[in-house]
């Protein structure tokens, strides 16, 4: 299983170019692990840390659960329910998802 940075770093190859048209901000809680991935005219900018005031989607999640997620898991209600995992805004964290080739 990949470490979160180095999934972090995949995401500028694997990101399908376009596939976000608008621009968008993401912040990821990951553990001790916070990243910020925005996409503005089709272009993807990691970076490490919040970089943004208010980002449009948040995700908070263990490391663990993130990287099951990067690695096809499909989480369900329950993980959402439970608390395990945490967003602000489901459908921009699907978009999210589907934004990449793994």
């Amino acid at each position: 299983m990949s470490s979160i940075p180095e999934i972090f770093e995949s995401m500028k190859k694997s990101y399908n170019a376009g596939s976000i048209d608008d621009d968008r901000s993401y912040y990821f809680s990951l553990d001790d692990y916070k990243y910020t991935v925005t996409f503005a005219k089709g272009k993807i900018k990691v970076e490490e840390g919040k970089t943004v005031d208010e980002a449009d989607c948040v995700l908070k999640t263990s490391a663990d659960m993130f990287a099951k997620i990067w690695g096809g898991y499909k989480p369900g209600m329950m993980d959402f329910m439970s608390g395990k995992i945490k967003t602000n805004n489901p459908t921009l964290l699907q978009e999210f998802g589907g934004a990449f080739t793994k």
